[in-house]
């Protein structure tokens, strides 16, 4: 027997790939070819073939079972290390708080300076037709999204907020992405190919072309990120966001963009979360639909808040030139 009993592989591979049966249509195939081709069942002792089969079979089902068991722990661990990585994001979630807002006095200057700025973003807002208050937030929503040239050829969202593709499937929250791909084979850790580095991802099996071979859409924490090889026969890769405010439209810069306006989490997910958390995810949702809609964002409702409340101050001034939206 040789001394590399892999170095047959591809080619076994590829004879497997033929046999639509799988296993058993294979061994059929070999076992054939020992009949018509060699005197292995006439050319021994009697019962001396079966004895060969046998011993050879045991042998390797002993490697097999060995290297299966093997695999188990090595999942276990995986998802282990994946379960405490999730425990430790929900508990930096968790000790997550919001600094309490501060407002701050202006000077009349200052003030001045505020207000120009806003009057300054109204008027762009307006000459760019989406100041219309009269328009519902869903006609707003639809002709912006109609006229936008940069709309045009993107694909909708999934239910995960990814995209389904034809070799894998991501989604996305706000704090990470999971890529599944399903393999067509059987297969070890040690089989497979994942780097997963700032902004690069590198996903395949050992021998082929890479499935994923791109730059990603955004970078991700290197250390937070894991893969993990599920049953043998499917990949599943968590990638840590490093900024947890904005949405991916890819996973990497070779495939098709999705409408990140289109992305709508579900409600159960979001009360799922502490009402901290909650809080800021529904601000950042908030702040996006309100840029994309042409309307101020919490933080320039903010400078707003604060320039009436500076006039509440100095009644003495002159606001009477100021308009407010």
């Amino acid at each position: 027997m040789s001394n590399d009993p892999e170095k047959f592989d591809s080619m076994l591979l590829a004879m497997a790939q033929q046999h639509e049966g799988g296993v058993k249509d294979l061994l059929g195939t070999i076992v054939s070819f020992l009949a018509r081709k060699t005197d292995f069942f006439t050319g021994g002792k009697d019962g001396e073939w079966e004895k060969i089969v046998k011993d050879t079979f045991y042998k390797h089902a002993k490697k097999a079972q060995e290297e299966a068991d093997k695999i188990k722990k090595e999942k276990e661990e995986a998802d282990r290390r994946l379960k405490d990585i999730q425990q430790k994001k929900e508990q930096e979630r968790l000790a997550r708080d919001f600094e309490p807002a501060t407002v701050k006095e202006l000077t009349e200057e200052e003030a001045v300076e505020l207000q120009e700025d806003i009057d300054k973003d109204t008027k762009n807002k307006n000459e760019n037709g989406s100041g219309d208050v009269a328009a519902t937030d869903a006609e707003m929503a639809d002709a912006a999204e109609e006229d936008d040239p940069k709309e045009k050829g993107k694909l909708k969202p999934n239910s995960g907020n990814g995209c389904d593709l034809e070799h894998y499937r991501w989604t996305q929250t706000l704090e990470e992405v999971e890529l599944r791909v399903p393999l067509r084979q059987v297969l070890r850790p040690r089989d497979l190919t994942v780097i997963i580095n700032k902004r690069h991802l590198k996903v395949g099996i050992k021998g082929q072309p890479l499935i994923i071979d791109g730059e990603l859409d955004a970078d991700v924490k290197i250390e937070e990120s894991t893969w993990v090889l599920q049953d043998g026969r499917n990949l599943l890769v968590n990638l840590e966001k490093v900024n947890k405010m904005n949405w991916w439209s890819r996973l990497v810069s070779t495939d098709p963009e999705i409408s990140t306006r289109k992305i709508n989490p579900e409600p159960s997910k979001l009360s799922d979360l502490d009402g901290e958390t909650r809080g800021l995810v529904e601000k950042m949702m908030y702040d996006q639909r309100q840029k994309e809609r042409g309307l101020p964002t919490s933080e320039e409702q903010k400078k707003q808040d604060v320039l009436k409340k500076f006039m509440e101050q100095h009644p003495e001034m002159d606001f009477s030139k100021c308009k407010f939206n």
